[in-house]
């Protein structure tokens, strides 16, 4: 097994060392709290840093991810060999007339937040989505009848060059979880939201209906990924696996919530592997019963 620890000092030249961390773990970076550690941890907080430090790898051939928040996201027991960019520092959100144009690294419920205190509609849907806008946009996350491909109006990417590009709404190709940026493999920078103004009592109410309604029916207590599974064509996830009674069902510390089927969790000492074993049971038997092929929604990194 090869590790790359060794390449710290290439970018000790272009990080202060408390932006570097060497074995890092990855169960402390994602919302499962499961996962091995990465090689090397890198917390860039500008733009230049980003570009430098894909530059490095791509010329040393180290493999590298790159992540915001780590809600979506699921890393194998063995973690990850290379560099791992989390882009969490870069976060900045602003209003200008009916737009918000924020950084990769801000949150959702803070993108939502700014809206609502500004009177601008439309990004309600997100207030409870714990992402960060670099992975919405990447995945084109929604909730609540509500996506990023609503409100967006652009998005500025470095491309697999490592130059800056502004691509519109319609350029971002943006469909049920997927985008050019998924497809091309792109780096979400900033993105920028036509919102539409309107009164902030009443925007605050369907945050405050949203945020209850969330409670209320998702296993929040627990640490997971958020829906473990995408929608199949015709069908709820969560349905289809509340029907084939799968409710409760436990592999080691993993189970399917007994609150809400779609949703795989940590009851506090899972690891990886018993996630993965919840999640391909689960495949099987809603295959088995029904036909239906479920597939992941959330994002799996790593080695065993």
């Amino acid at each position: 097994m090869e590790h790359y620890g060794k390449y710290k000092d290439l970018f000790e030249e272009i990080y202060e060392e408390s932006q570097i961390q060497l074995n890092a773990k990855m169960s402390e970076h994602i919302y499962f709290k499961v996962g091995g550690p990465v090689d090397i941890l890198l917390i860039p907080t500008n733009i230049q840093q980003i570009r430098d430090s894909i530059t490095i790898c791509k010329e040393n051939k180290i493999p590298f991810y790159v992540i915001g928040n780590g809600s979506n996201l699921l890393v194998r027991d063995g973690g990850i060999r290379g560099v791992v960019i989390k882009l969490c520092e870069l976060n900045k959100i602003e209003c200008i007339d009916n737009k918000v144009i924020a950084e990769c690294g801000a949150l959702l419920k803070d993108v939502s937040e700014k809206a609502t205190e500004n009177s601008l509609s439309g990004f309600q849907f997100a207030c409870g989505i714990p992402g960060s806008i670099g992975g919405a946009v990447f995945m084109n996350a929604g909730a609540y009848d509500g996506e990023i491909s609503f409100v967006i109006e652009s998005a500025e990417v470095l491309d697999d060059n490592q130059e800056l590009k502004i691509l519109s709404k319609e350029e971002l190709n943006l469909g049920y979880r997927k985008s050019v940026v998924m497809e091309k493999g792109y780096v979400v920078l900033k993105a920028t939201f036509a919102l539409v103004p309107g009164q902030k009592a009443v925007i605050q109410a369907r945050v405050d209906e949203l945020t209850t309604r969330r409670v209320e029916r998702q296993p929040l207590e627990y640490p997971s990924a958020g829906s473990t599974f995408k929608r199949p064509e015709g069908h709820f996830a969560g349905k289809l696996i509340q029907d084939a009674g799968l409710k409760g069902f436990t592999i080691g510390g993993a189970c399917v919530s007994e609150k809400h089927a779609g949703f795989v969790i940590n009851k506090g000492n899972g690891t990886a592997k018993d996630v993965l074993a919840v999640i391909y049971h689960v495949k099987d038997e809603v295959k088995r019963q029904f036909g239906v092929d479920l597939y992941p929604e959330v994002r799996i990194l790593g080695e065993d």
